[in-house]
């Protein structure tokens, strides 16, 4: 598999770690502790870029909305068409969990505490 050069005991805790959050709260007290705001953003970023190129928006747009580089674009374009397939699992479940969201009534926005 592709990630095995990434695992390790360490990682393997870290994402370990990552599934025990239970909220949004968690997640942020977790990550700010984790990771330098700018690191935040970037991850952020990305999966922001990831989603864009999956609705079929230009590099010009994406660059013009995230302020993403072409070169990141390019990254994130690779790793969604050709990667392991994390972002392609991920964005099926945001979306999945928006869908689901509308179908109980909600109205989509979500807002965190």
């Amino acid at each position: 598999m592709p990630f095995e050069r990434l695992r390790d005991k360490h990682v393997d805790k870290l994402f370990q770690a990552v599934l025990s959050l239970e909220t949004m709260d968690e997640c942020y007290a977790f990550f700010e502790d984790l990771c330098t705001i700018g690191e935040i953003k970037s991850l952020a970023q990305r999966l922001a870029v990831a989603e864009m190129l999956q609705q079929g928006l230009t590099y010009h747009q994406i660059e013009e909305e995230t302020g993403a580089s072409t070169a990141t674009i390019s990254r994130v374009k690779r790793c969604l068409y050709y990667g392991a397939d994390g972002y392609v699992t991920v964005l099926k479940r945001l979306q999945q969990e928006q869908t689901n969201h509308w179908r109980q009534g909600g109205d989509g926005d979500k807002t965190y505490d």
